[in-house]
């Protein structure tokens, strides 16, 4: 678990407010959530959801009237917030809810000054965000406090990808083998924590968006990897499995010429 101090800063215009609690859960795993700014234009019916999670979840409301019609008025609201808290140097790291992709430069800005952003957003979210942040996690795939909603239609349960899913997904296996083939030790053993530190570096990547809650097991549903337990079962090492030759040697009748 981490320690770092954590600025939420969510665009209630493109976020449902259902999955706010997973967001918080899966943030509890990297530090405190000291600065939580919700951005909208509270008089607005459309905030309606958003205003039911206000209390409950500690978030402060910013409000953002639209200056213009057809104008977004909270994306520049919001950025400005961001470089605030940067400035203020009282927050070790970002986490930006938002589905969009107008908000890349300032993920890539927050990156340049040291800080690490977890982004959350809907499916439909443009890959140039999702690949800048130093981590991403589809909103769908998180069900929090509003779990009981999944009965009613309105959340979907987060799907697990099964092993064929996985190991014919050719960009997750090349991240998974490459990142393991970069961490190995003298042994031919990767530890896991390196391996998901030396994926951390290099992409957005999160077991969530797979629906396992951690890379152990979807490394484990994969079967790509040979797995040994350590240190009384709490460390993982992991090395690539054998493959088996399932080449057939064809045999003749014939007795062979001597």
């Amino acid at each position: 678990m981490e320690s770092k101090r954590i600025a939420l800063l969510i665009d209630c215009d493109n976020v449902s407010p259902a999955y706010i609690g997973g967001v918080l859960d899966e943030l509890a795993k990297y530090g405190i959530v000291n600065v939580r700014h919700a951005h909208g234009n509270w008089s607005s019916p459309q905030l309606a959801g958003w205003v039911e999670k206000i209390h409950p979840f500690a978030i402060r409301p910013m409000q953002q009237f639209a200056f213009t019609k057809g104008k977004n008025a909270t994306d520049s609201a919001m950025i400005i917030d961001a470089m605030d808290l940067l400035y203020s140097k009282n927050v070790d790291a970002f986490a930006l809810m938002t589905s969009d992709s107008d908000f890349t430069p300032l993920v890539l800005r927050l990156l340049e000054s040291g800080l690490p952003v977890y982004g959350f957003g809907e499916k439909k979210t443009p890959k140039p965000f999702v690949d800048a942040c130093s981590l991403f996690i589809y909103t769908e795939n998180l069900v929090g406090e509003d779990q009981e909603k999944v009965c009613e239609g309105e959340v979907s349960p987060p799907s697990k990808r099964t092993r064929s899913d996985l190991r014919n997904d050719a960009p997750l296996v090349r991240l998974l083998r490459t990142a393991t083939e970069k961490t190995v030790d003298d042994g031919g053993w990767s530890h896991l924590s390196q391996v998901g530190q030396y994926i951390r570096n290099n992409s957005s990547f999160s077991a969530v968006n797979y629906g396992y809650r951690t890379l152990g097991d979807l490394i484990r549903a994969s079967e790509l990897f040979d797995i040994d337990m350590r240190h009384g079962g709490t460390a993982m090492f992991i090395k690539a499995a054998r493959r088996t030759n399932s080449v057939s040697v064809a045999h003749s009748d014939a007795s062979p010429a001597l």
